[in-house]
This record gives C-alpha cells, structure tokens and sequence, in this order.
C-alpha cells in the first residue's frame, strides 16, 4: 500500500512540476492574464482535471511560480548579506550572484520583472509581498552592521528597499541584455557603480541628515 500512496505522490509531483514549467515556457512569449489554462495544460501533456487537482485557476498557478522563483532570489539576497571582505568585494559578489541567478533562472526571473506590475492583481501583490518580506530582512542585517549605528528604523527600511529594488533592476536589465555577452559586460559595469553610489550615500547619510535638522 505505501508503494501505491508514494507512486501517485510522485506522480503528482511530476504533474505539478510540468504544469509549471509548462506555464513558464508559454510566459517567455505573453503575460499571465493572457495565459489559457488549456494551452498550460496542451504544453504540459495532461488534461484539464488534472490542473484542477493543482491549482484552482492560471491565478494560483502563477503565484505558485512567483514562490518558486523568489525562492532564488531570497537565497541570493542572504548570501549578499553573508558575504565577507570590504565593500568592493561585497559588490562584486553581489552583482556576480545577480547575474548567475539569471543564467540559471532565466524563465523565473522574467515572470518576476513582468508580473511586478504586470495585469493580474493577487500575483502582483504576492510579488510586492515577497519583495517587501526580503526589504525587512536586509533592513534586519543592515541594523547590525556598525555602519548602521544612529540609523532609525524607516531609514534602514528605506536603504534595504533601495537594495532590494536595485537587484530586480539589474536582473531584468541583464535579461535585457540577451545572450550573455558584451551587453553583459556594461550591465554588470553599471550595477557595480550603482552600488558603489549607493555606499557612498549610506557613508554619508548621517552628515546628510545632520545638516537637514540644521536648517
């Protein structure tokens, strides 16, 4: 009988898996409110019970997707904070890590940057969602770093945004880029003097707000 139950879970896994990556393929090409259950459904190989057995409707489907891919990212943001060295190392690495995570997730990081603003409310917010849950978290490990020392909470919150925000930018812009390349090149030169600026800025925050409260 466990055999029966773990050949079906399995069975099921598999099913769900090709749902997905049948989604993603149809996503290279259109939005997700244009997408038809039965075109997923056609490029998966399974019939259209079997979605339901899944998902409910291309809504759920494509929130699962955003959990899927912004697992990559999540684990992208925690090995940025993690990374050692002094502040041109850290962004090399940064950078680095954005662009690997496109070379791998392509297909995920592309529904990402399109669905973010994209036509379908519950996905959008389930990707504002996501991004703000990873803000919280650098805003979290920025508060422990010395160079945070003074920073109030919605100015650490404010910098880790502009972090979070800075990543989405340069994945979409490497997509952008098309096969890696040149173009390749002057995206990750470009992100590399963004974060620079941005350091600079977070250097001098406090002169900046000291000289707000003087006026």
């Amino acid at each position: 009988m466990s055999e029966i139950i773990g050949a079906r879970q399995a069975q099921r896994r598999k099913t769900r898996r090709a749902l997905l990556d049948a989604a993603l393929l149809l996503l290279e090409e259109q939005s997700l409110g244009s997408l038809g259950l039965r075109e997923v459904t056609r490029v998966a190989g399974v019939t259209p019970t079997a979605f339901y057995r899944h998902f409910r409707d291309t809504e759920e489907l494509g929130i699962a997707l955003v959990d899927e891919a912004l697992q990559s990212l999540h684990g992208a943001v925690r090995s940025t904070l993690a990374a050692s060295g002094d502040a041109a190392q850290r962004i090399d690495t940064t950078v680095e890590l954005m662009a690997e995570l496109v070379r791998e997730y392509p297909g995920h990081i592309r529904f990402i940057v399109r669905e973010r603003h994209g036509g379908v409310r519950r996905v959008r917010e389930a990707v504002a969602g996501q991004l703000d849950a990873f803000a919280g978290e650098v805003a979290e490990r920025l508060g422990a770093d010395p160079l945070s020392a003074g920073w109030s909470p919605d100015d650490l919150l404010m910098l880790a945004r502009l972090y979070v925000d800075h990543m989405v930018m340069t994945v979409s812009a490497y997509l952008a880029a098309g096969p890696e390349g040149g173009e390749w090149a002057a995206v990750t030169h470009t992100a590399r003097r963004q974060l620079r600026l941005i350091h600079a800025g977070r250097l001098n925050w406090a002169a900046v707000q000291d000289d707000a409260r003087g006026r």
